[in-house]
């Protein structure tokens, strides 16, 4: 497994987008798998779930992304899982982090140290 949190600055639907596009653009093989959406008041809730093959773990890995805003903030959780072929303890976790890795140039982009 591999995880990125962070808050971001800017414009959500933005952000969302250029995540998406990140995610796609990232691989050949990958395919936004669902998505959820949710608003009510000053919140905003954007849920992604992708899936991409890895060649290194020989199989799909998952990268699931939630964006959220409220009151002006914007908070991102991206957690990226499977790749690994072992069946009691991670042996291969590459394939999860190069596919949470398609997405921290807009991380940078958006973060507090841009």
């Amino acid at each position: 497994m591999a995880k990125l949190e962070c808050e971001l600055f800017g414009h959500f639907d933005e952000i969302l987008e250029k995540l998406n596009m990140a995610v796609l653009n990232g691989s050949k093989s990958a395919a936004l798998e669902e998505f959820s959406d949710f608003a009510a008041a000053d919140m905003k809730c954007a849920i992604r779930a992708y899936e991409r093959y890895s060649w290194l773990g020989n199989g799909r890995v998952s990268l699931n992304i939630t964006l959220i805003e409220s009151r002006g903030k914007i908070f991102l959780s991206a957690i990226s899982t499977g790749g690994s072929q072992a069946v009691f303890f991670k042996i291969n976790t590459i394939g999860e982090e190069n596919f949470l890795n398609t997405i921290k140039w807009v991380v940078n982009m958006y973060s507090k140290d841009r």
